[in-house]
């Protein structure tokens, strides 16, 4: 067992994970110098070769495959049972001329029926992979405009599902998913549209502010005119209640009734006596007699 997993550790040193996932694999038996024996892994499909032709496939545990004299006779071909997850950039252009790259995630398994296919079909089953995925993407994109890639990402994944399942259902294996994972603009256009909604929110900004201003504006207007008709009031009620006084005073007593030219008199003689007063109160009050 030692000896079978080790070989297929150090083929696979070196490489990206990825790009190898779904290879098929040249294995050994579990006995040196011959592969009568072989221990096949719960995660892996096995293959039969006699001398180099394909003979059957092995389930998961200890087998027998025949005998075997120093790896001439027996051969042993694997690929794994996992779902392997492979992720394409796609860099192409939209209807309005920016050229974005789209990330999509695909999500594929052997089929367990259609193992020998898997096998022995394709050599690159990711570079196959990447090839259908970018025809459907830049076929898809440049009939959008940006905003509508980003908002139809899911028909996008949902195009790139149905190719590719047909496909590689001919090579045994299935698709799960097809996910546009991101979708990423070129820089400069990215700094565009930050600038552009960054200039939009202080636009907004400025015209909030200004409307509070004159709101503000308009309330202290209100307020000031309130105080003002208010004040008046008040004033107009002082003065009549002044006139009245000295009209009772006067003529308390004598049973006369002052006529209007009197009584606007008075209120003279009042308004008089206030401006003296205020001119009093002040110490720095200028006053001209005309």
């Amino acid at each position: 067992v030692v000896v079978a997993s080790g070989k297929s550790h150090v083929q696979g040193a070196g490489r990206p994970p990825q790009a190898h996932a779904m290879a098929q694999r040249q294995e050994s038996g579990c006995l040196p110098c011959t592969n009568c024996f072989v221990t096949v892994p719960q995660d892996k499909y096995y293959a039969v070769e006699n001398f180099g032709k394909y003979s059957h496939m092995l389930k998961p545990g200890l087998s027998f495959a025949g005998f075997d004299c120093c790896g001439c006779c027996i051969q042993y071909r694997s690929i794994t049972s996992r779902v392997d997850q492979l992720m394409v950039e796609v860099h192409t252009k939209t209807k309005d001329n920016v050229f974005v790259t789209a990330k999509v995630a695909v999500q594929q398994s052997v089929m367990p029926e259609n193992t020998v296919d898997a096998i022995y079909k394709l050599s690159d089953v990711h570079a196959q992979i990447d090839s259908y995925v970018s025809d459907v993407v830049r076929s898809a994109v440049p009939h959008m405009s940006l905003d509508e890639t980003f908002e139809k990402k899911d028909d996008i994944s949902i195009q790139v599902q149905q190719k590719l399942t047909v496909e590689m259902s001919n090579y045994g294996f299935q698709i799960h998913k097809a996910l546009v994972t991101e979708l990423v603009p070129n820089a400069e256009v990215v700094q565009s549209m930050n600038e552009i909604n960054k200039q939009k929110r202080l636009r907004d900004a400025a015209i909030m502010a200004a409307e509070a201003e004159k709101i503000r504006v308009v309330k202290a207007a209100e307020a000031a005119a309130d105080a003002a008709q208010l004040q008046g009031e008040g004033i107009a009620r002082q003065r009549r209640a002044i006139i009245d006084g000295l009209r009772d005073s006067i003529t308390h007593g004598s049973g006369e009734h002052l006529s209007t030219e009197k009584i606007s008199e008075l209120l003279l003689i009042t308004q008089y006596f206030e401006t003296l007063r205020d001119i009093a109160a002040n110490s720095k009050a200028s006053t001209v007699f005309l």
